[in-house]
């Protein structure tokens, strides 16, 4: 039974179907191409290992030993080979970076030539081999609604073999990564599940947009769905069930919306289970060249750090770096900045962004970097104003002044655009712009008109519109014909995943 991006005992179907044969071993593979990609981060690392621990505590209570060896998947699979010769392979089908798509067909080739059976589950509602959407959401929904894989019982015959202590983030020789994470674990995301559909749900929809709310008002298990501690299906059925037994009509309306975002979820990750190359190459192919040889590195690198002279943009880059979470239009936000007044490539930006964030999941995260970016040639063009987001969602400036506390005394009114202070107000507030604070680094509007004129007036041309056409058809949404969340009557027609509402929390 070889665990991945499922950390987790319940509703798991590989570990219920491993309990029916006669000797039954778990293994999780801390391989070294996952350490060095690109996109992986000593805090993914981190919490991957505290979830381990819990998982194998609970297997243990249920008579099955959990392995966990480092290196490549096939080697550690042929060492293990040599001393069991075991004749079955189970786990859940997996929707990864490159590095994990590569291995699973190494895995698959090292299979057939052995003789092992791997045998290969899903565990969303992303499918595997899809040709056509068209009937896409039935399936995922027929999914979702389906019993929970529920392990009973003890193992009665479990393999044994030496379990040495887990490595350590040192051991594996990585650097202390300094974030305050959410708590990893299945009992963490249960109990997050729980306060979310019984309490903190209520704000839901309105606490979306502002990164001062969404802390507490977004469900935050979007980690635990990434690393699977927690099941989408177990998350869908404990929602429909809080809508249906709960009396506050605030909380069902609430939930009803966090119930539709994870179907895009899901809808996201098909694209990257569709077409790999979506990690690395542009939807669009019309805009190769676009940005790739315009690349600034010192702009990157002052987005990078938080340093672009623009507060909500800093502010919620040092957020992001401090905890690894921020919400979904904040990070519609620093994309959007990066991709239009910056000019950046978002395959550069991604990268960056992937090893930030605790709940980086490859099939939502490059298709969003893309479609932030405007390169997928199907979705609107949203260019966030930095000053008006900072107006808009911390009019009282408590975010901008926590997390830029180089800002701490500037009089509100300049918050946003503390250039604006003259040479009094700056010595008044201790910020001297240039020295204490950063200049802005582009000038918003004339950034924002350039990177309209290259969108607009590539999206105008015979080419994009022919591979627009081409890009709707094999990964556009479909009219799905299904009931809203809860079964709600007269409810007004659902936006497409297609067009997400901007306050959309896709990482739920």
């Amino acid at each position: 039974m070889w665990f991945k991006r499922d950390l987790r005992v319940h509703d798991h179907a590989p570990l219920v179907a491993a309990s029916a044969h006669a000797d039954a071993l778990a293994i999780f593979i801390i391989e070294p191409e996952w350490l060095s990609s690109p996109d992986c981060d000593a805090s993914h690392v981190d919490f991957a290992l505290t979830c381990l621990a819990e998982l194998r505590a609970a297997l243990a209570e249920r008579g099955l030993p959990l392995l966990v060896r480092v290196g490549s998947a096939v080697q550690v699979l042929t060492q293990l080979q040599n001393e069991l010769a075991f004749t079955h392979l189970l786990s859940h089908e997996e929707t990864g970076a490159g590095w994990s798509y590569t291995r699973d067909r190494q895995v698959s080739v090292w299979c057939a030539s052995t003789n092992v059976s791997w045998q290969q589950f899903n565990q969303n509602g992303v499918i595997r081999g899809l040709r056509n959407r068209a009937g896409w959401a039935k399936r995922w929904q027929a999914r979702m609604d389906a019993p929970l894989h529920l392990l009973n019982g003890k193992f009665s015959a479990a393999l044994s073999l030496d379990q040495p202590e887990l490595p350590t983030i040192a051991s594996l020789g990585l650097l202390a990564h300094g974030k305050n994470l959410q708590t990893a674990g299945e009992r963490a995301a249960r109990r997050t599940l729980s306060s979310f559909v019984q309490v903190r749900g209520y704000g839901y929809r309105k606490a979306l947009s502002s990164p001062l709310s969404a802390e507490e008002g977004c469900s935050r298990l979007s980690p635990h769905l990434a690393f699977g501690t927690i099941s989408m299906r177990t998350v869908h059925q404990a929602t429909e069930l809080a809508i249906g037994n709960t009396p506050e009509r605030e909380l069902a309306y609430a939930l009803r919306g966090f119930a539709g975002r994870l179907r895009w979820h899901c809808h996201f990750m098909q694209k990257l289970e569709n077409e790999p190359d979506i990690e690395f190459h542009n939807f669009a192919r019309v805009c190769d060249g676009l940005r790739e040889d315009a690349f600034n590195n010192n702009r990157f690198e002052a987005w990078c750090a938080g340093q672009t002279g623009y507060p909500m943009v800093d502010a919620c880059m040092r957020s992001l770096r401090a905890t690894g979470w921020l919400n979904f239009r904040m990070r519609a936000m620093l994309v959007s900045f990066a991709s239009y007044h910056l000019w950046l490539h978002w395959r550069h930006t991604g990268l960056f962004l992937a090893r930030q964030f605790l709940d980086y999941e490859p099939g939502i995260h490059w298709s969003q970097m893309q479609m932030q970016s405007g390169t997928t040639g199907i979705n609107t063009l949203r260019i966030y104003s930095p000053t008006k987001q900072a107006q808009d969602q911390d009019p009282q400036g408590h975010f901008i002044r926590r997390w830029v506390p180089e800002l701490a005394k500037v009089p509100l009114p300049y918050l946003a655009e503390p250039w604006k202070m003259d040479l009094s107000v700056q010595r008044m507030a201790a910020c001297m712009i240039g020295a204490d604070y950063p200049l802005p680094i582009v000038d918003d509007k004339a950034a924002m008109k350039a990177a309209k004129d290259s969108m607009y007036g590539l999206r105008k041309t015979p080419e994009a519109r022919m591979e627009a056409a081409d890009v709707q058809d094999r990964h556009g949404s479909r009219k799905s014909g299904l009931p809203a969340s809860g079964q709600r009557r007269n409810a007004k027609k659902p936006r497409t995943p297609e067009t997400p509402s901007p306050q959309g929390d896709l990482f739920a």
